[in-house]
């Protein structure tokens, strides 16, 4: 595990999106794992502003962690805000974008979301792999949307499961953690002075830790990344 401090959340945005752009250089097809939230908007609208042209889009195929049962018009929607802030100001085919249908029976989402996964994803350890999942992390600890009080769906056989948010109720498509820590790498973006409670906990493993889903982000390459700002780490640091 690697642990990244930057002074703001625009700079972790920015050596985030620096980040990106290095492991998806080449001219091989690179899948990635998106995740929704204020930081990954931040790095979008990055990536958008300065690297539209430095990145082989072609070759870059998006698909996201997890996605609120909403239409793709909705705020909620995951999709939606990818569509705002990246892929409407990049030059990306339309068959690279495969988007969890929120508007969709989630548990039918589910299985479809499953199957198209295992289709277009080279497998390792008889599971599809992901070259790069992208994580945000709540100040609950809940990551992709697992929540703790469902952390049990993390360690679900499938690799996508239907969640349920603890306080709204809203149902979401996410993906569990057979696939997220099958990935080839995984890395967090978590900002704000929130979070640092929660990374504190998770990373030095202390206090009640293994109640949060963040802790169970274990990939098995061991290509583990935490991008922080300072205030996110300021209980570390």
């Amino acid at each position: 595990m690697q642990v990244r401090i930057y002074n703001t959340k625009q700079i972790v945005a920015e050596k985030f999106s620096e980040f990106f752009k290095d492991i998806a250089k080449g001219d091989a097809v690179f899948n990635v794992a998106l995740s929704g939230g204020s930081t990954p908007k931040i790095v979008f609208d990055y990536l958008a502003s300065n690297f539209a042209k430095d990145i082989d889009w072609s070759n870059i195929h998006f698909y996201w962690g997890d996605e609120r049962c909403v239409a793709p018009t909705d705020d909620d929607s995951n999709y939606k805000m990818t569509v705002e802030h990246l892929l409407s100001k990049i030059e990306i085919p339309e068959a690279n974008i495969h988007r969890i249908l929120g508007e969709n029976d989630p548990k039918e989402e589910a299985v479809r979301y499953r199957a198209l996964l295992d289709k277009n994803l080279a497998k390792a350890h008889d599971i599809p792999q992901f070259d790069l999942v992208i994580l945000g992390m709540g100040d609950d600890g809940h990551t992709a949307s697992v929540f703790p009080h469902e952390i049990e769906l993390w360690d679900s056989s499938e690799n996508c499961e239907v969640a349920i948010h603890p306080d709204s109720g809203q149902k979401r498509v996410s993906l569990t953690g057979k696939i997220i820590n099958n990935a080839v790498t995984v890395a967090f973006l978590v900002t704000g002075a929130g979070k640092a409670p929660k990374v504190k906990e998770i990373i030095k493993e202390v206090d009640n830790y293994k109640d949060y889903p963040a802790t169970l982000v274990k990939p098995t390459t061991n290509n583990l990344i935490w991008f922080l700002d300072v205030d996110a780490a300021k209980l570390i640091s």
